[in-house]
């Protein structure tokens, strides 16, 4: 399948470099020549300033967070997402640029932060993604009852755990937190 997505890049460039040069054009109809490659200039310029910003704050964070004990994962995605954009922003064009801006702003970050960490997690051994990332929130949902093979016990504060023939537990599902 990743193969298949590299074997595709050729074309999927090929496309987004016509539609960069029909928005251009757009662009150009739109405000003028001039006014035109001034915006180009300035989103590419924006970008390669962002780049540096970028990358200088994401070391520290991840810096930060590897002196005081913390996992350092989400300031590492973070930082990536932050100069994804930023370099989409340096490549000349307005699609690009745009979709820099999305990276750069609050909801566009967190969705790639989310998307970077998703995949990060996808490829890794799940202990090590909790050491990069931290504990993990898990959704737990009450459904069928599980056979056990060995005895366990589930102690729910306040509560005591019912057993069936079988070794199946039955009772109340918490929501709580995956550490290690």
């Amino acid at each position: 399948m990743q193969r298949r997505g590299f074997a595709l890049l050729p074309l999927v460039l090929a496309v987004l470099a016509v539609a960069e040069v029909a928005v251009f054009l757009t662009v150009v109809h739109a405000l003028g020549g001039g006014w035109a490659l001034l915006l180009l200039a300035a989103f590419s310029i924006t970008g390669m300033v962002l780049l540096r910003r970028e990358g200088i704050r994401g070391w520290r964070a991840f810096q930060a967070a590897a002196v005081e004990g913390r996992p350092p994962g989400p300031q590492v995605s973070n930082s990536l997402a932050g100069l994804g954009g930023a370099l989409l922003l340096a490549v000349p064009g307005f699609i690009t640029a745009v979709a820099g801006l999305f990276l750069l702003l609050p909801p566009g970050r967190i969705l790639a932060r989310r998307g970077i960490e998703r995949f990060a997690e996808s490829r890794v051994d799940p202990a090590v993604a909790g050491d990069l990332f931290g504990p993990r929130r898990v959704k737990v949902r009450r459904g069928e009852p599980v056979t056990v093979v060995e005895p366990v016990t589930v102690v729910v504060p306040e509560q005591t755990p019912a057993r069936t023939p079988g070794g199946a537990i039955e009772g109340e599902v918490i929501e709580g937190e995956v550490l290690r």
